[in-house]
């Protein structure tokens, strides 16, 4: 199958989805007889391309060397430049539109316009971003029904590891009554620090330093980005429809060096989890620092990666383990759903 891209937003993400491609395009080809072309890119603050043919990475990649804009790259036949999202997506020959403009947890936008934009044309949507799922999952699902085209969003609750295809497909049959999750690498590797007797405020830098949190780390030590994909994973896997105001967020900011050393005392470690859970017919969720016991599997898990528990009635408790961030391993999330588009 040929699959023709149109990139909106162009960041990180998207760069190592790139260069993923660029690298394995023709492995691709040999092995799953599945050719990626990206024909279409447009980003705010870097400007937009297009070729129908395929856009030539050697050049996308050289222009960003220039100034970190694509307004460098080289003019050919048939090079359309500074098409705006919308624009892109009405104009372009891409078949799969891969949405990866900044992150707004609140309101889902622009991204949700951008999604509905592709599905009403009849294309396929990949996004690593959680805005429109968690606001307008049920909305973009009916759209692509109708449309008879899908949306794909694996990249939204663990990066590239595959917690959303694994309860989908690998576990298919089984019953999922409870989800647990450390869902957000910044705050493990805080609380992987505090355990070791590092305070708060220098874990926070740390993780700073190191890329972990942005400079205003409010999302992640609030809990809130665990919070969004609570509902992702609420309303996907377990049928629920529940919003932000459902699920209740409590982050780590208040925890002190005594309540780190009292769960040290009773052979305990503190971690960030996410919780979904059937309760009758209803779905819930929360979002709270826990106590783990040390034989509790997702205790062991350090550092900025992550984790979830699937609780299944048929297998019991099924626990994954892998990335939660990273650009190489977000882009591969892309990658992972554009095979999907084409294996179904």
């Amino acid at each position: 199958m040929d699959h023709k891209v149109a990139l909106l937003g162009f960041g990180g993400v998207a760069h190592g989805f790139l260069n993923i491609i660029k690298e394995k395009k023709a492995a691709l080809q040999k092995e799953y007889g599945q050719s990626i072309e990206i024909v279409s890119i447009s980003d705010v603050s870097k400007g937009g391309l297009h070729h129908a043919n395929g856009l030539d990475l050697d050049k996308v990649l050289s222009s960003l060397q220039e100034d970190g804009t694509l307004h460098h790259y080289t003019d050919e036949s048939g090079l359309e430049k500074g098409w705006d999202a919308i624009t892109t997506v009405k104009k372009t020959n891409a078949n799969v539109v891969v949405e990866l403009t900044p992150t707004d947890i609140e309101t889902g936008q622009p991204a949700i316009d951008h999604c509905k934009a592709a599905l009403s044309a009849g294309k396929h949507v990949v996004t690593t971003n959680k805005g429109p799922v968690v606001n307008a999952y049920r909305e973009l699902k009916q759209s692509a029904a109708k449309n008879d085209v899908g949306i794909f969003f694996e990249g939204t609750v663990m990066s590239g590891t595959p917690v959303l295809r694994m309860a989908t497909e690998t576990l298919a049959g089984n019953d999922i009554q409870k989800i647990r999750g450390i869902l957000n690498g910044t705050t493990n590797s805080m609380l992987t620090e505090m355990a070791t007797g590092v305070s708060y405020e220098d874990a926070l830098a740390n993780a700073q330093s190191k890329g972990y949190a942005e400079a205003d780390p409010t999302n992640d030590v609030e809990g809130y980005d665990v919070q969004g994909k609570v509902i992702i994973l609420a309303n996907v896997l377990m049928g629920g429809n529940v919003s932000r105001d459902d699920i209740a967020c409590q982050g780590i900011a208040h925890l002190t060096e005594a309540d780190i050393a009292e769960a040290k005392r009773e052979g305990k470690t503190w971690k960030l989890i996410g919780v979904i859970e059937k309760n009758g017919e209803r779905v819930e969720g929360h979002v709270r620092p826990e106590k783990l016991d040390d034989t509790d599997p997702l205790a062991s898990i350090s550092g900025p990666a992550n984790g979830i528990c699937y609780q299944c009635d048929l297998l019991g408790e099924v626990t994954l383990t892998g990335a939660g961030a990273g650009i190489t391993e977000t882009g591969y999330a892309v990658l992972s759903d554009i095979l999907t588009i084409g294996r179904n």
